[in-house]
């Protein structure tokens, strides 16, 4: 599961322009001249139109504002440029099928090993072991299906103690090959998909929260993994049951949100390599407090220190 990776790698968060768009103009209220049956003029001021979630404005010549949950293709698209933005430093996800790098976080207590991938699949933890085992099964055969005792061997020492014994470059360079290979970013896919996305999504509807919901879930679940443990995915959900209910439970969904969120950067904090907890502060908790439940463009955050823009 992937770590912060700031700094490391070149990126332009938008292309052409890194970090800046320009704001399209906001519609923040209209006149409305009403003319009666005795030539009477009501002059009503500053009507504001109401903008649900942070989205486009209502309104009969609006198009309704989308709130579909995160499989919705444009918003599991979002979904994955922010977490892009957070683990690569660029909204370009999908060329991130090849990126491999040791020891990111430069903590040799915290070390996970290899981070590659579309999120930052580690061999330390375990889920590096599972593409490649998926690979395999694809694409009996491939090149890396020759590291595979390696990787697995990485994931039974854990977080810390990895080695690089049976890999190193040769691992690192068959890998990149890997990503032309259409079979390989499936391999990715699948187990994005059923370790972290689908699970996120699916507690999420249980819960009951809105599209930014899921996507705080997702979230938490790459970089923590799943597990009731301290610290993992459901150690995190039970500390915020602590401070509030989620609206499946009679609870509001802004306050849950707030309370998740409070769990989840004490959990960063009790880790060296996450004290930098922008990618909650300055991302997912500013969506949250501009109202935007729904994940609607335009969307703009920052992620350590850098800014990034979508629409």
């Amino acid at each position: 599961m992937g770590g912060a990776r700031t700094g490391v790698r070149p990126g332009s968060p938008v292309p052409g322009h890194p970090g800046r768009h320009r704001r399209p103009p906001r519609r923040t209220g209209r006149w409305v001249l009403l003319a009666g049956a005795v030539a009477l003029l009501v002059l009503v001021a500053a009507v504001v139109v109401p903008r649900l979630g942070g989205g486009p404005a209502s309104g009969p010549s609006a198009a309704p504002v989308d709130t579909g949950d995160l499989t919705a293709p444009a918003k599991r698209d979002v979904a994955m440029q922010l977490i892009a933005s957070a683990e690569n430093p660029t909204l370009d996800w999908r060329g991130q099928y090849g990126y491999i790098e040791w020891d990111v976080e430069g903590v040799p207590a915290e070390n996970r090993g290899y981070t590659a991938g579309l999120v930052g699949f580690c061999s330390g933890c375990g889920d590096m072991t599972r593409v490649v085992e998926r690979y395999a099964e694809l694409a009996p055969g491939n090149d890396l299906q020759q590291y595979l005792p390696a990787i697995q061997r990485q994931a039974e020492l854990g977080i810390g103690d990895v080695t690089q014994e049976g890999l190193g470059e040769p691992f690192v360079d068959d890998w990149r090959a890997a990503a032309g290979d259409r079979l390989f970013r499936q391999a990715q896919d699948d187990v994005l998909a059923a370790q972290y996305f689908d699970p996120a999504v699916a507690q999420g509807l249980e819960d009951g929260v809105s599209a930014l919901g899921q996507f705080v879930y997702y979230d938490a679940l790459v970089m923590h993994g799943p597990g009731e443990q301290a610290g993992a995915f459901g150690g995190i959900r039970a500390d915020a049951l602590e401070e509030a209910a989620p609206p499946s439970r009679g609870g509001d969904e802004t306050a849950w949100l707030h309370a998740f969120l409070d769990a989840r950067v004490a959990a960063m904090r009790t880790e060296q390599a996450h004290q930098d907890t922008s990618r909650v502060d300055t991302a997912q908790r500013s969506f949250l407090e501009a109202g935007n439940l729904h994940l609607v463009p335009p969307l703009r955050w920052s992620v350590y220190g850098d800014p990034y823009a979508i629409g």
